[in-house]
């Protein structure tokens, strides 16, 4: 395509062009802007400058995607099929299980914007919830509770989480992509990546479908016990939630290995 079939536009208004450019398909935004820097009148130099920047993050998400699969392909090019990422959410809460989700994606699909929930806003991480329940070829969550937790501690409960999620997954995965923590339990390939919701898709989609899984409990958590402010803290140790504590004692879902010092 050349740039010349948007020449047409230099008898629009500003307005019209921003418009016009604005909703063009991503394919066309280099040929749009090519045009656009030849326009001379300075509301349409001005807006170039903020077209310019919108292509240059484009080009670097997409740069983004290529390394955020890296993973995934290598194992594929070892001859493995079903690529399954790991990661978990609620280790460092006072109250609730820990919560694991194992996912195998579609790499036909375009994920770009998927990362770490940690990064995500609490929007975007709904956004892609329901993009990946929706496109993913296999999803399994598993948890494990409070009692869990203070019975075998938190790195043990993690892992036993991880190895359920894995179980309720209707595709069974051939290698693992896991955040930091090592399976042992599990006689699967792995690789064990540190920050690897941000090194591999498939386990920044894991933290997402972890990570939403459990805040959605906590709301829940939040409408039975509302002075402990749930809902806002999501069971981390805040202010207002020690605060509580002190006033209206423990739940049942606090991790009592978590509060022997405050207690």
């Amino acid at each position: 395509m050349s740039s010349q079939q948007f020449s047409y536009l230099s008898q629009a208004s500003v307005k019209e062009v921003k418009e016009t450019l604005n909703q063009l398909p991503r394919e066309m935004w280099a040929e749009a802007l090519a045009w656009l820097m030849t326009d001379e009148r300075l509301a349409c130099q001005s807006f170039a400058k903020s077209f310019q920047r919108k292509v240059d993050l484009a080009l670097k998400e997409d740069l983004r995607m290529e390394t955020i699969f890296f993973y995934e392909r290598a194992a594929k090019s070892k001859g493995y099929q079903a690529i399954a990422g790991i990661d978990e959410a609620g280790r460092g809460p006072l109250v609730g299980p820990v919560v694991a989700a194992a996912v195998i994606l579609d790499e036909n699909v375009d994920w770009r914007g998927i990362d770490d929930s940690k990064k995500l806003s609490a929007a975007q991480r709904d956004h892609f919830y329901d993009r990946i329940m929706k496109h993913a070829h296999a999803i399994g969550v598993g948890m494990a509770d409070h009692k869990e937790i203070d019975e075998i501690n938190i790195l043990n409960a993690t892992k036993l989480a991880m190895v359920r999620a894995l179980d309720q997954m209707n595709q069974k995965p051939d290698y693992l992509l896991i955040d930091a923590v090592k399976l042992k339990e599990v006689q699967l390939p792995q690789d064990n990546l540190i920050k690897g919701d941000s090194k591999s898709a498939s386990i920044a989609a894991a933290s997402i479908i972890a990570k939403v899984t459990r805040d959605r409990l906590l709301e829940s958590l939040h409408a039975q016990y509302p002075d402990y402010d749930f809902a806002s803290n999501k069971g981390y140790g805040t202010e207002k939630h020690y605060a509580a504590i002190k006033a209206h004692g423990l739940i049942d879902a606090h991790r009592r290995s978590f509060l022997k010092g405050f207690l």
